[in-house]
């Protein structure tokens, strides 16, 4: 199965996209790559950041943006179809933001996006 470089960021773009304009607006400082592969086997997508429930006043100024990175490899590996490779992206990259919003694993879990 394969999904060209160009293309899989268009789904990452239109996922991400995809997320309720009242929610997109409140992110703050985040950005969103895509890489071919994660160090760690079978990691779909990365949040990496201080997510928007833990900032307190002391945040701000030049802080580095949080980070948020979709493993293309890894999704396109686990997928079949590109039908399947656009709903995985969906997903992580919903999960990905879910942890910018200070959602946890678990309760991503409980909402079928774990």
């Amino acid at each position: 199965m394969g999904v060209d470089p160009e293309r899989f960021e268009e789904l990452v773009v239109d996922a991400l996209d995809g997320i309720p304009d009242e929610l997109a607006r409140c992110m703050d400082n985040v950005a969103l790559f895509v890489a071919d592969r994660s160090r760690q086997r079978g990691l779909l997508g990365l949040y990496e950041g201080i997510p928007l429930t833990a900032r307190d006043a002391g945040y701000g100024g030049m802080v580095v943006p949080d980070r948020i990175t979709i493993y293309r490899d890894a999704i396109i590996e686990r997928c079949a179809t590109e039908e399947e490779v656009v709903e995985q992206v969906r997903i992580t990259v919903v999960h990905e933001v879910a942890h910018h919003f200070g959602i946890d694993d678990r309760r991503l879990h409980e909402l079928g996006y774990g």
